[in-house]
């Protein structure tokens, strides 16, 4: 497999290393490089004759926190899933996955492990409950979905509140697993589900975090703090991340208090394998905390072929991060997918 390099120089690293301690919330910036881990998926379409849609090469990277196998999207080529972290691939979607991820939200793993729902735009949307091996179609409304949060404490149906893309900020909800959907007005600008009947959104224009428990007839502002994309649940706990920092609710969403002093992150969290374990990613890269927020620690900068577009609302980057490999991922629609094994640097 042909691989391409982009090693991260020492000035750099000194550089956001600084910035770190200035910031008061990060230690010591690692060591490292960003591998390309897709070109050999890449030439092996090409010599098909088959090529990636529009704008071309991958666009979504998504990780199974308790396996570590990451799927790799690539534009209108389908999922393709790696169990060595990334130096082979094999398409396991039988093409019910097309299309792109617009947002660093599209993909959205089960915390629990084998369940994957992609929501894709300009092609097919589907959902795996058995670690790639079957797929169920997930309807599109429109031309898909910039991302969607689902309730993934239903078996096999799941409940998903999806935002519609390009639609004026439609939301919709799917009680199903995605096959029919009842759209529930207009203008949300991000999206939570704690369990099947606790809406949570954040408004387009609006500061705040609103709740709903009548599939949004009526709407709440519980917090001042406006979420980014989508809410991510583990167990009796919701974390979210606002214009403020990250948040947490044990209450189902009726109150929330910020988690440490971490701010500026438009990328997660990512749990990992243990109580208090999970990292965000900020201008600065991928960071991490092990003491549920208190600290946190630069272990990965952002690629550098990808930062130059860092967006504080989680559009068009995604990114994954692997606790038991200790492997960060990125990607972005148009972009290779990139490794950075920071657990082989002596960190």
């Amino acid at each position: 497999m042909r691989q391409r390099t982009f090693r991260v120089g020492r000035s750099v690293r000194l550089l956001l290393a600084c910035a770190a301690v200035a910031l008061g919330v990060c230690r010591m910036a690692p060591a490292g490089e960003w591998t390309e881990i897709s070109q050999g998926v890449l030439d092996a379409l090409d010599q098909q004759g088959a090529k990636p849609a529009w704008p071309g090469k991958t666009t979504g990277v998504a990780v199974d926190r308790t396996t570590g196998d990451v799927y790799m999207i690539v534009c209108g080529q389908g999922a393709w899933k790696s169990s060595d972290q990334g130096a082979t691939f094999e398409r396991v979607d039988g093409k019910a996955v097309g299309g792109r991820c617009e947002t660093g939200c599209s993909l959205c793993p089960d915390p629990a492990g084998k369940r994957l729902a992609c929501f894709m735009l300009d092609g097919k949307s589907a959902m795996t409950a058995d670690g790639g091996r079957t797929w169920t179609p997930i309807h599109n409304i429109a031309r898909g979905y910039d991302w969607a949060a689902v309730d993934w404490s239903a078996t096999p149906a799941a409940t998903i509140f999806a935002l519609v893309h390009e639609s004026g900020g439609i939301g919709a909800i799917s009680r199903d697993g995605g096959t029919t959907w009842q759209q529930i007005g207009k203008d949300y600008a991000a999206v939570g589900l704690l369990g099947p009947n606790v809406l949570l959104c954040g408004k387009a224009g609006q500061k705040g975090i609103w709740r709903s428990a009548d599939d949004g007839k009526n709407w709440t502002k519980v917090d001042d703090a406006t979420p980014i994309g989508v809410l991510k649940v583990l167990g009796a706990k919701g974390y979210w991340l606002t214009d403020t920092g990250l948040m947490v609710t044990t209450d189902q969403g009726k109150t929330w208090r910020r988690v440490g002093p971490m701010t500026g992150a438009a990328w997660g969290p990512y749990f990992g394998t243990a109580e208090g374990q999970f990292v965000v990613v900020d201008k600065q890269g991928f960071q991490e905390t092990t003491d549920g927020g208190e600290t946190w620690n630069l272990i990965a900068p952002l690629p550098p072929l990808l930062a130059k577009e860092f967006n504080p609302r989680g559009w068009f980057l995604n990114v994954a991060w692997d606790p038991v490999g200790k492997v960060c991922y990125a990607a972005r629609m148009g972009k290779p997918t990139l490794r950075y094994r920071y657990g082989r640097s002596g960190t």
